[in-house]
């Protein structure tokens, strides 16, 4: 289990490094970055991986919660996480976005609940088709 962890916060804090590095070359081509902000950047990859890369898999896969609490806790850790994102990317944009987190937190409620939902259905409908083949 730990080296599945340590898999996908690698992978996740790869490809978020890269998706940063291709977000700061389109929008911020012309202007100077500072050798601070390349921690920022590297601050923004370590909590997405620790977000989608450690707590989602824990949080879904090996925790024995209630399916609403798992809603819940990811609601909050990826509003949380995100806030921390953009604090960390532009604290300007930070401040705009800041009266909004109610809004963000209910609305990532509603999606993690379809997610949930959906998935779930998707989930039985593949067990129901193995235990079927292992029938016939």
């Amino acid at each position: 289990m730990i080296s599945q962890f340590k898999h996908s916060f690698f992978q996740v804090f790869t490809v978020t490094s890269l998706w940063v590095t291709l977000l700061l070359t389109v929008f911020y081509r012309e202007q100077p970055i500072s050798m601070v902000y390349l921690w920022h950047v590297a601050g923004i990859a370590a909590i997405s991986a620790v977000l989608f890369g450690i707590m989602y898999d824990a949080l879904w896969n090996h925790f024995t919660l209630k399916p609403f609490w798992n809603i819940l806790i990811s609601s909050i850790i990826t509003i949380a996480g995100g806030m921390l994102i953009v604090w960390l990317f532009s604290q300007d944009m930070f401040h705009v976005i800041l009266p909004w987190w109610p809004g963000m937190l209910l609305l990532s409620v509603v999606m993690h609940t379809i997610a949930f939902y959906f998935y779930a259905r998707i989930d039985s409908r593949k067990r129901v088709e193995e235990l079927n083949k292992i029938l016939k």
